[in-house]
């Protein structure tokens, strides 16, 4: 049988981190929980893997990052921030780009993992799915290093979350819109990620506390997000449907800039005649006239939260298995209601 520190906590119950204390000869365990975590050991004749040499049994120092496309703004600007903070750390990190096919995700893993690596990082929503089928190929890597979410959350042993709480801060957006008589407004999707559906959760729920249908004013756009020609035309479908809309809340900076090209050609006021709102705070946001209104999702503030646990994990401490930061509205040009 072969046991992973997983299966010799669940054994011995006791969690992860005591397990790892003990691997690591910590004199913060006490004798009889030492003794017990030795005898499981013994018994099943248990030979520390290479997160258990993350422990101090030789670590290799190198983990494993994850990203299904770095061409995206956010996605690259994590990977870079999370390259930065483990250096910083003395660790060495490995980048696979895996797209977003399931099947492929699951063979950079299995490839990451058969590196020796101490840990995996899991950079965005996308990696999360609803069904537990889908996560098991997280699960399984659970048992033999930590793996470290970035902008999405999964509540298993040696799974640890950091991320933005996108649910709430878009309801704040929306809040904002509606509490200034911008009561006709639109939200702009791309994604159904595991942080797509938290923004559209927090969309629907000011809406619907203040009796508007939100159904009716929620529309996926199912191109890709950065063609900002397709998205200008997208809004323009919508608005040729006969919906009426002063404002545009977006899932995605690129979305917000397709929503400022359909008020450019139809020479629309904006923030006068329309409002609009990004989300991610990208450098995109300066990069027009006006600068566009964003979310800023504390990005930076993630990853140096994530290594931060990551590394207290290998060293055997007990660290928070969610970490969650509230998102921070940044007032530029195309808003004039946000303080």
């Amino acid at each position: 049988m072969s046991m992973t520190i997983y299966d010799i906590s669940k054994k011995a119950g006791v969690s992860i981190a005591t397990v790892s204390r003990v691997l690591n000869g910590s004199s913060n365990v006490s004798p009889a929980t030492r003794k017990k975590v030795n005898d499981v050991i013994e018994q099943y004749d248990y030979t520390p893997n290479a997160y258990a040499r993350g422990m101090g049994l030789g670590s290799l120092k190198t983990v494993g990052i994850l990203c299904a496309d770095c061409s995206d703004l956010f996605l690259a600007k994590a990977v870079y921030y999370l390259q930065q903070e483990l250096q910083a750390q003395g660790y060495e990190a490995l980048l696979c780009c895996t797209g977003y096919n399931l099947d492929v995700k699951k063979n950079y893993l299995n490839l990451i993992l058969s590196k020796k690596v101490d840990g995996i990082v899991l950079v965005g929503s996308n990696f999360i799915a609803d069904t537990e089928a889908e996560n098991k190929y997280i699960m399984d890597a659970s048992a033999q290093v930590p793996i470290m979410l970035l902008n999405a959350a999964f509540d298993y042993p040696n799974v640890y979350s950091i991320l933005c709480d996108d649910q709430g801060t878009m309801t704040e957006v929306t809040n904002k819109f509606l509490d200034a008589d911008c009561t006709d407004i639109i939200y702009l999707y791309n994604s159904l990620s595991y942080s797509g559906r938290k923004k559209m959760k927090g969309f629907k729920a000011a809406l619907n506390n203040r009796g508007i249908n939100a159904d009716k004013r929620m529309f996926f756009f199912e191109g890709k997000s950065d063609d900002v020609n397709a998205v200008a035309d997208f809004v323009q479908e919508i608005a040729d449907k006969g919906v009426k809309f002063n404002g545009v809340v977006c899932a995605e900076d690129t979305m917000a800039l397709g929503a400022m090209k359909y008020a450019m050609r139809n020479d629309i006021k904006v923030p006068e005649e329309l409002e609009i709102i990004g989300y991610n705070d990208s450098i995109l946001c300066e990069c027009c006239t006006p600068e566009i209104t964003s979310v800023d999702n504390r990005l930076e503030t993630q990853t140096h939260q994530l290594v931060a646990t990551l590394v207290g994990v290998l060293s055997g401490e007990e660290m928070p298995a969610r970490t969650i930061f509230s998102g921070r509205i940044v007032e530029r040009k195309t808003t004039s209601f946000v303080e």
